[in-house]
């Protein structure tokens, strides 16, 4: 058996890929991260304690390209579409290709966590990606993602920022998956980000948020617009969430990433 855990730099891809390595050994198990260049700086301590307490190496990839997702909007000349992100199917889809494509696994793990909607995530992925085997350890186990943060401070680890800060997922700060509520928390925690992707959805015509079917740009949100409970924005994995059709489109738009 040799295992691949995806490991997201969240709270339960964290625990997953702990339990992997438990069950089947160090020498089964690749632990993979894939770098977009805008996450929180905080990522590296906690794949640095996360390594300590896995004993085992992350494997850190990135896309030569695409440093950050600004790069992939940038050169794409749109942020989101009904199929999807284009930067997660560049810089974290077809780099997971890359690395199926290059080593040989029997079962792929995801930190999906024990939660009706998870759950049904995970049904519904089963049946479009059964080629991966699937393993979701948390779900199997009954762990909620409050059972994997009380698991990380049993075992002294402190939780990424993003979620001290209040958000339920460590995406990239600045996650074009959000909507107002998030992009109005966004505007408050990092204004710097804010004002970046204002300012790039101007610069491509393209935008994160709709309003009654029409675009709405970032500069022109109102602050007080917005659901402001969590999640503000679901977890960003290595799989879109469109269906095969929509990804096939959104792939033929630009076949050279």
């Amino acid at each position: 058996m040799k295992i691949v855990c995806w490991f997201s730099a969240g709270v339960t891809s964290a625990i997953a890929t702990k339990m992997m390595i438990e069950e089947y050994g160090s020498s089964s198990v690749d632990v993979v991260f894939f770098e977009t260049g805008d996450h929180h700086p905080d990522n590296e301590r906690f794949i640095s304690d996360c390594e300590k307490w896995f004993n085992h190496s992350v494997i850190i990839l990135q896309h030569s390209d695409h440093d950050s997702i600004y790069s992939v909007f940038k050169k794409r000349q749109f942020i989101m579409s009904p199929y999807g992100a284009p930067c997660t199917l560049v810089l974290k889809k077809k780099m997971r290709e890359q690395y199926e494509k290059n080593n040989h696994f029997t079962h792929q793990v995801f930190g999906f966590e024990y939660e009706p909607k998870e759950m049904r995530r995970a049904e519904r992925f089963i049946r479009e990606y059964p080629h991966t085997n699937a393993f979701f350890p948390l779900i199997e186990a009954q762990i909620t993602k409050e059972d994997a943060l009380k698991v990380l401070e049993k075992n002294n680890i402190e939780p990424p920022v993003m979620y001290q800060l209040g958000y339920a997922n460590n995406n990239c700060v600045g996650c074009v998956k959000g909507g107002m509520g998030y992009w109005n928390k966004i505007r408050i925690d990092f204004p710097h980000v804010f004002e970046k992707m204002a300012k790039l959805e101007r610069e491509i015509g393209a935008t994160c948020l709709r309003a009654n079917n029409e675009r709405l740009f970032l500069d022109e949100l109102d602050p007080n617009r917005g659901r402001m409970t969590l999640p503000y924005v679901e977890s960003c994995g290595i799989f879109c969430e469109a269906t095969h059709e929509g990804m096939e489109e959104l792939n033929d738009q630009d076949s050279k990433d």
